[in-house]
């Protein structure tokens, strides 16, 4: 057996040296401040240890983050692009949705103020007879309409309810060469007739003598004596008038207010209506 492995103090001898000696460091760094410039020099020595030791799990959990931070940040860049498209989609739909909600307002608000009950419908079809003007609405007997009831636009003016289904009904046009409506000339208050001529763009004022004060602009509203469409709403402007000496009465044209051949939201009134302040009363003949 080789002696030279056995040579050295006894492990007995080595434990208690080792106990000895850290009791002596511990007492010296209760006791003196000696111990902790060492601590901090031993501390800066072996700190290049540390970052060596503790490099290869800094840099595998650095590029684990990187991939992580760029997985994440393609994620939620998809996440917004999707956003973006549908909300860009919403967007489109609002802008539409705000140009209807300024058409029902602009209805709501045209002509005299409704006191009572009115409903809005939308144009389902269109007839497309040369001289018959009449419109086929979204709105029927099962939301309360009924015949003869008046419509209107944000504009003025639009026609009367004709024909009433469970889910449907059907429109005549002011510019039907079958309707005629009462009037009165704003500015003068002066009564009159207006009637279709089959002509999205032209009524014509009827029976008025040549001694009528009427004029090309003046406005013409609903008079109410008629007895289906309330007083104050606005219905056309003249636009031409021509007389002739060998007729009974002179011929004046008008302008409807509402654009009759392009209308898609009308509403539907019934029971009384105020007369705004801002309108006139009508005068006695």
């Amino acid at each position: 057996m080789n002696q030279n492995y056995s040579r050295g103090p006894s492990l007995t001898l080595r434990l208690f040296i080792a106990v000895v000696f850290s009791a002596g460091l511990m007492f010296l760094d209760r006791y003196t401040d000696s111990s902790t410039q060492l601590r901090s020099y031993l501390t800066a020595a072996a700190s290049p240890l540390f970052y060596v030791a503790s490099l290869p799990e800094t840099l595998f959990s650095g590029a684990s983050e990187q991939f992580m931070s760029q997985q994440t940040v393609l994620d939620e860049n998809s996440r917004l692009k999707d956003t973006l498209l549908q909300q860009s989609g919403q967007l489109q739909l609002l802008r539409f949705l705000q140009q209807e909600n300024e058409k029902l307002r602009a209805l709501l608000g045209s002509g005299a103020g409704v006191t009572d009950s009115f409903l809005a419908a939308e144009v389902l079809a269109v007839y497309s007879h040369p001289f018959s003007h009449q419109v086929v609405l979204n709105k029927g007997s099962s939301s309360g309409v009924t015949e003869q009831q008046p419509l209107i636009d944000e504009l003025g003016v639009v026609g009367q309810v004709v024909s009433v289904g469970p889910n449907s009904s059907r429109a005549l046009l002011i510019s039907d060469n079958t309707h005629a409506l009462a009037v009165r000339a704003e500015r003068t208050g002066v009564r009159a007739i207006v009637e279709g001529l089959g002509q999205w763009d032209l009524l014509r004022v009827m029976h008025l003598p040549h001694s009528t004060d009427i004029r090309e602009g003046d406005r013409l509203l609903t008079s109410g004596l008629d007895g289906r469409f309330p007083e104050g709403y606005p219905v056309a402007k003249v636009v031409r008038i021509s007389q002739d000496a060998s007729q009974p009465f002179m011929v004046v044209y008008a302008e409807p207010y509402a654009q009759l051949d392009r209308i898609r939201h009308v509403l539907l009134l019934s029971g009384r209506t105020a007369v705004k302040e801002d309108t006139p009363a009508p005068e006695q003949p």
